[in-house]
C-alpha cells in the first residue's frame, strides 16, 4: 500500500522532501507560503483516507518553503471521523517514505493550564495520549520501525532548542507545556479538564499524538506547536465552539507561521 501511494505521488512530482508539515484547524495558511507548489489531493492518492473536518482543504502541498524542500498536509485527518488509527497516521508514514526525517505539526487546542491566554502559542514538550488505544496495536512492521520504541524524546529536544532561540531573538512569548489528546468530537467536561491540569497537561486537543508516535517509530525528528485558541471547559464560562477554534487560529496565525519560518532557515 505504502509503494503504491508514493508511486503515485512520485509520477506527480520528482521533487526531494525533506521536512514534513501538518497544519492544523485555522493553520492551513501556512500551506500558502510554499513556493512553486504542487497539489495532490488525498483523494486522488491510492489508499489514503479522505479528510472531513471542517477548515481542512484536504491535499498534500509540495514545494519550497524557507529554503528547503517540503511537502505539507494542508489538513489532517482525525480519528473522530471515523477513521482507524491506521489511516490517521499513514500520511506520516507516506512522507516518511518520500525522505522526510524532520515533522513539524501544528494544532489549534484548548488552554489547561490557567496562566494561558487565547492566542497563546505552546511549544509541545510531551504529551498525554487519553485517546484510548495506540495506532501500532497490531502486527508490526519491522522495516517501518522497532516493536517496541522509546518516545523519551518523541518531541526533539534539538529543534526546541531552535524554536527557543528563534522565540526569543523575534520577542515571540513562546509558551512550553504537555498536550493532552483526547478522541472527541465533543469538547472536554470541566471535570476532565480539572483532571488532565493534575495530570500535567497545560493545553487539550483532538489530534496530534498519533502522528507524533508515528513519527518517532520510524525515527524521525518531530516539532509541535498549540495555538491555543480557546480556553478549556471550566476555566472560563465562555461555551465552546468549532467556529472560534477556527477563526482565532486564522487571526493569530501570522505570528506561528514567523515562528516555523525562522525554524526552517536554521535547520
Amino acid at each position: 500500500m505504502l509503494k503504491e501511494s508514493v508511486d503515485y505521488i512520485r509520477s506527480i512530482t520528482d521533487k526531494k522532501v525533506e521536512i514534513g508539515i501538518i497544519s492544523g484547524s485555522g493553520l492551513g495558511g501556512l500551506a500558502d507560503k510554499i513556493e512553486n507548489p504542487v497539489f495532490i489531493d488525498y483523494k486522488d492518492i491510492p489508499h489514503f483516507a479522505v479528510s472531513t473536518a471542517p477548515n481542512h482543504i484536504g491535499r498534500f502541498v509540495i514545494g519550497d518553503y524557507c529554503g528547503k524542500n517540503v511537502i505539507c498536509m494542508q489538513g489532517r485527518l482525525h480519528y473522530y471521523e471515523g477513521h482507524s488509527m491506521k489511516d490517521v497516521i499513514y500520511p506520516v508514514q507516506v512522507m516518511n517514505k518520500l525522505g522526510v526525517k524532520v515533522l513539524i505539526v501544528t494544532n489549534a487546542a484548548g488552554g489547561i493550564n490557567t496562566s494561558f491566554s487565547v492566542g497563546d502559542i505552546m511549544m509541545i514538550t510531551d504529551h498525554i495520549n487519553m485517546m484510548g488505544t495506540n495506532p501500532f496495536i497490531g502486527k508490526n512492521d519491522d522495516e517501518e520501525g522497532l516493536r517496541f520504541f522509546d518516545m523519551t524524546h518523541a518531541y526533539s529536544p534539538r529543534l526546541c532548542e531552535i524554536a527557543d532561540c528563534v522565540a526569543k531573538e523575534n520577542n515571540i512569548d513562546l509558551k512550553h507545556g504537555v498536550y493532552v489528546s483526547t478522541t472527541g468530537p465533543s469538547f472536554e467536561t470541566p471535570a476532565e479538564v480539572k483532571a488532565f491540569r493534575i495530570l500535567g497537561g497545560d493545553a487539550v486537543g483532538m489530534s496530534t499524538v498519533p502522528e507524533v508516535i508515528a513519527a518517532n517509530h520510524c525515527s524521525m525528528e518531530v516539532l509541535a506547536f498549540s495555538l491555543i485558541t480557546n480556553t478549556a471547559a471550566g476555566v472560563s464560562d465562555v461555551l465552546l465552539s468549532g467556529d472560534d477554534v477556527i477563526e482565532i487560529g486564522k487571526k493569530k496565525a501570522t505570528v506561528l507561521s514567523k515562528l516555523v519560518d525562522e525554524v526552517l532557515y536554521r535547520l
